[in-house]
């Protein structure tokens, strides 16, 4: 009997919400006002919070296709390095430049860009930057000056400062929660695209010579493409929200502490990075000097190396997803020490080994020392995300210049054994504070 009641009650709404336009209009009106409304909603989700939606797969692919492709021609510097030595007579100081010149341009203008776009995004500004790159390229196949090449480094370093911090926002955007997930698929292409750079050089650039540096224009017109649709993707997401006032994350740690963790983050990204600079600069010479092989086979040495390196990059962020991100900094940084105190006493089988150890272990920490960083800064992923990759091409390149010109004066085997005391730096990773579990 109450059920026909019911029943009967629902079918007499029906007809009278039928019978009266009116309503129906005024219905349809707030039903379309609400699903408005819920696609322009202010993003109210605390900084440590994952959303509940899944990645967006297509944009993370895009995104680290794209660093592939961007990472693949700036490798291309380093290179290079013996051909420009033999041509031009240069020492291993000015060698040392041309890597501080082209990432002193990355890291000086990448905090810039990246609290720059914190305020106001600019969901192409990846394209200009990647057509910075692809001038950057004529203009080194063609150089036949010293300074010149120096310019034309720096013209690259330019688009990779424009490239990293937004392309580093659009990955976690893309995340869907798993944030370390999603910057190891952002690195593992850059990685890749570093690790396949020696390799193009021993196939082309070798045998054909500097102007065929040219050539790898067509790879970043190709990636001006891809990032402007990236870009027509990202614009609808960058609207202007409102922002509503969050209360303080009881577990999050103070102002003081965070500093200090932010310190230390860059103390291990430098040894870190250092002695992978200290590897993709220099370790062509180093095995050729004491070992004697071609320079072509050199680069393949240096490929293992890198390739090692890119898939401890993309095992880094998951692993950090699931285990926490600072227990894959201790484990990174320390425990690539035996092996890199190995590595300037074995002979040539032995040291392809251990690199491929050293690669595998030390770049797992770079998602990890990235996204803890950026849960220590919530709301300014941009400029954090171009400090800390700043940070890593500005030591990168100071170090290349620092160890070639202690190279001029002592050997290359020297420059080894002193940079296989860096991880021990990792020690410092005990001053870095417990975050709250949702942020991992």
């Amino acid at each position: 009997m109450v059920g026909a009641t019911v029943a009967l009650y629902q079918r007499f709404l029906s007809v009278r919400l039928t019978k009266s336009p009116r309503k129906v209009a005024l219905n349809k009106a707030v039903s379309q006002r609400a699903l408005t409304e819920s696609l322009i909603a202010p993003e109210v989700t605390p900084p440590f919070v994952a959303k509940a939606a899944g990645p967006a797969y297509v944009v993370l692919a895009s995104i680290s296709l794209s660093h592939f492709l961007n990472d693949t021609m700036q490798s291309l510097i380093a290179s290079v390095y013996p051909i420009l030595k033999d041509n031009y007579a240069l020492d291993f100081a000015q060698i040392g430049l041309i890597t501080l010149a082209f990432q002193f341009t990355a890291s000086l203008l990448q905090p810039v860009v990246g609290h720059f776009t914190d305020k106001k995004a600019q969901p192409f500004s990846l394209a200009i930057g990647m057509a910075s790159t692809f001038f950057g390229l004529l203009l080194l196949s063609i150089a036949h000056h010293y300074v010149v090449i120096l310019i034309a480094a720096a013209v690259i370093g330019l688009g990779s400062a424009v490239f990293h911090p937004e392309s580093a926002r659009i990955a976690r955007l893309a995340s869907g929660g798993r944030y370390g997930f999603a910057q190891s698929v952002f690195q593992l292409g850059g990685s890749f695209g570093t690790a396949i750079g020696p390799v193009l050089a021993a196939l082309i650039v070798v045998p054909f010579g500097q102007g065929s540096i040219a050539w790898f224009s067509s790879i970043a017109f190709a990636a001006i493409v891809i990032l402007w649709r990236i870009g027509l993707w990202y614009k609808p997401q960058i609207k202007a929200r409102k922002i509503v006032p969050l209360a303080p994350d009881a577990q999050a740690p103070s102002r003081g502490r965070v500093m200090l963790a932010l310190g230390v983050l860059v103390a291990l990204l430098f040894s870190k990075q250092l002695y992978v600079s200290s590897l993709s600069s220099y370790y062509i010479f180093y095995l050729i000097d004491r070992f004697g092989i071609s320079t072509q086979a050199a680069q393949i040495y240096l490929f293992i190396f890198l390739a090692a390196n890119a898939i401890g990059v993309f095992l880094g962020g998951p692993l950090g997803d699931r285990f926490g991100r600072k227990v894959v900094i201790w484990f990174s940084i320390l425990g690539a020490l035996p092996f890199t105190l190995a590595l300037p006493y074995a002979g040539l089988a032995a040291s392809a080994v251990l690199t491929v150890f050293i690669g595998l272990i030390i770049s797992s920490t770079t998602p990890s020392i990235i996204v803890f960083a950026q849960e220590l800064v919530p709301h300014r992923f941009g400029m954090i995300s171009g400090v800390f990759f700043g940070v890593a091409f500005g030591i990168g390149g100071l170090g290349a210049a620092v160890l070639g010109k202690l190279a001029d004066h002592t050997s290359i085997e020297f420059i080894y054994q002193v940079c296989a005391f860096l991880p021990a730096i990792g020690l410092l990773a005990v001053f870095l504070p417990k975050m709250p579990k949702h942020a991992h």
